[in-house]
């Protein structure tokens, strides 16, 4: 241990933020935030929102209050507090999750490829010790099985005997009002818009990095700086799991709380963000080179009274095998929830977006936009479309039928934003021949989600979509596709 905390000042990213928190600690800025929150909203601080005591990533939860054995409602919920000392500063907290789910997809890869089901299974254990309030570590392992008809040779997020998930050490403190900390090892990283950046919880074996993650954060501000390289997962044991050593995903993210009297009452963020992904061996539009893309932009988020909002705008920019980079992505989220205590709380909304293309195929400049890790769900299951030369308008409407209960159905328009590229689909690919077809419009999708919280912590969610082949999809000799799934998942 005494190692890990010399070595950890020395990378790049640990010595700048550290530089930075100096000047953030010092007594006149100390003195200016004294008035000011103590500490940055936690559902704000890029490591995602808890809901009922639990998290996306399960190291977010905080279970001190199970202590007090008044508030354990069950054996399970021993298992969130172990203390390991008579004082209780040193205790063991332990997580798990097991999900079952079908998946059936009709028309497979929108090409007379038969049907598909997938038969899913995901186990997950965490143990998260804490060492007193300065420092913590933790660990999760992963099985994920898959089975079922037309399934492939699956890739190691669809089927792994074992992994070791995220696996790390944080140290932790504040100087002078200002919070800092430092993580390295591998783990889960989503601070920024998740269409960008997600654990891609579809998969059944998740998104994980390899790294350092470091921050400073006041009641008002925060800087975030990491340096990540990204994780190649076999389908056997954890031995298969190893470190790409030729990709890396690098910067850091800032975060801005807006004054809560702005807009009569809200709990809005401003969150600006410049990153660079380096890797060394890529494909693009049959090409393999090398390429480092930029992304300099920022995020608007939160809520202003019946108002919800998730609005997100960067530039790319970079080189890809001696190619400039210009590419653009606008992501616009939004709802509103009807006023009156009408029957199910009707929440009306819509996502319009905007991804660049061009260049792929005719040289020059590319101006084809690339989201790092994004969540590729966000506009199809099929797994159809994602932010590449890519523009779609999406009403939709959310509705709470009864406790416990949340429907939602969208219904989605989907255009390329460049007629001369093709049409992209999720990590990258192409929809083969779609470049040498006329016109703009993919398709319209209609979309349908319920989940039940059945309790805190078991729940169900059933999923039907309908991809209607556009033009563009017809004329390169695709076709419709249909999909359903349903899951369940319990966890504590």
């Amino acid at each position: 241990m005494a190692f890990l905390l010399r070595a950890l000042p020395r990378h790049p990213v640990a010595a700048s933020v550290l530089t930075l928190t100096t000047f953030l600690a010092t007594p006149a800025l100390a003195q200016t935030m004294a008035d000011r929150p103590a500490s940055y909203p936690a559902e704000a601080n890029g490591e995602g929102a808890v809901s009922g005591g639990y998290a996306m990533s399960r190291w977010v939860e905080d279970w001190r209050g199970y202590s007090d054995p008044a508030k354990r409602d069950d054996p399970l919920d021993r298992l969130k507090y172990l203390p390991l000392d008579d004082d209780g500063d040193i205790y063991l907290t332990l997580s798990g999750e097991a999900r079952v789910r079908l998946n059936y997809t009709t028309n497979l890869n929108l090409r007379n490829a038969g049907s598909q089901r997938q038969d899913i299974n995901r186990f997950v254990g965490g143990a998260d010790l804490h060492v007193g309030p300065h420092l913590r570590f933790y660990g999760e392992l992963a099985h994920g099985g898959m089975a079922g008809d037309n399934i492939g040779v699956p890739s190691g997020t669809q089927r792994n005997d074992l992994v070791l998930l995220q696996s790390f050490a944080e140290a932790k403190g504040r100087i002078g009002g200002v919070d800092l900390g430092l993580r390295y090892g591998r783990q889960e990283f989503t601070d920024g818009p998740n269409i960008l950046t997600s654990q891609r919880d579809n998969n059944t074996i998740r998104y994980a990095l390899n790294g350092v993650r470091a921050w400073a954060r006041t009641g008002s501000l925060r800087i975030d700086a990491f340096d990540f390289k990204l994780t190649a997962l076999g389908n056997g044991g954890t031995g298969d799991d190893n470190v790409e050593q030729g990709r890396r995903f690098s910067g850091f993210t800032a975060g801005i709380r807006i004054p809560q009297s702005a807009f009569g009452g809200s709990k809005l963020y401003l969150d600006p963000f410049f990153w660079r992904l380096r890797t060394s061996d890529a494909l693009w539009g049959g090409v393999n080179g090398r390429v480092e893309r930029f992304y300099a932009g920022a995020r608007l988020w939160g809520e202003a009274g019946p108002f919800s909002v998730d609005w997100t705008v960067n530039h790319q920019f970079g080189d890809f095998d001696g190619r400039d980079i210009n590419a653009w992505q606008l992501l616009f989220q939004q709802s509103y929830k009807l006023p009156g205590n009408l029957p199910m709380a009707p929440r009306i909304g819509f996502h319009a977006d905007y991804a660049s293309g061009g260049g792929t195929f005719s040289g020059g400049r590319l101006k084809a936009a690339y989201a790092p890790f994004g969540n590729n769900i966000y506009y199809s299951y099929q797994l159809c479309m994602t932010p590449t030369n890519l523009e779609t308008i999406a009403p939709s409407l959310t509705l709470t039928p009864l406790k416990g209960v949340r429907a939602t159905l969208e219904y989605q328009f989907a255009w390329r934003a460049d007629e001369n590229d093709a049409v992209y689909r999720a990590n990258k690919s192409i929809f083969a021949g779609t470049q040498l077809v006329a016109g703009r419009k993919i398709g319209e999708s209609i979309r349908a989600q319920i989940v039940w919280s059945i309790t805190p912590r078991l729940s169900f969610t059933g999923r039907y979509e309908h991809l209607d082949a556009g033009p563009v999809l017809s004329r390169a000799g695709f076709g419709n596709s249909d999909y359903l799934a349903g899951w369940l998942s319990f966890r504590f």
